[in-house]
């Protein structure tokens, strides 16, 4: 299993950016997916999950209505759109196979003036 995110960068608040994590070694459209973040010091924070087909989202309260999760069964690529970003969304954004226990490396994801 192999899980790479990417998309990661500076933004100041109000922008957006969109997280990439390309998944091979694994049948990823039969999976939910999820997507993780962690500050230093911070246990790592839960943020969004999407069912196998797309038509199931959840998300945190600290994130819904802003960010967006989705994915491209045909490419194995799970997404997060981030929205009207905030300086507390400042953190390593990692995705997860929450059943086969995989983790990505992380993209830093900066907001800050």
């Amino acid at each position: 299993v192999q899980l790479a995110e990417s998309g990661g960068g500076a933004v100041q608040p109000g922008g957006s950016l969109r997280l990439s994590c390309a998944a091979s070694g694994f049948s990823f459209s039969g999976y939910v997916m999820r997507w993780y973040r962690q500050t230093p010091g911070k246990a790592r924070e839960w943020i969004a999950d999407v069912g196998m087909d797309s038509t199931y989202t959840n998300y945190a309260p600290s994130v819904k209505g802003r960010f967006t999760v989705s994915r491209d069964n045909d490419k194995n690529i799970l997404y997060l759109q981030m929205d009207s970003l905030k300086p507390e969304d400042t953190a390593v954004y990692y995705c997860h196979v929450p059943t086969l226990g995989s983790w990505g490396q992380g993209t830093q994801v900066t907001v800050s003036m």
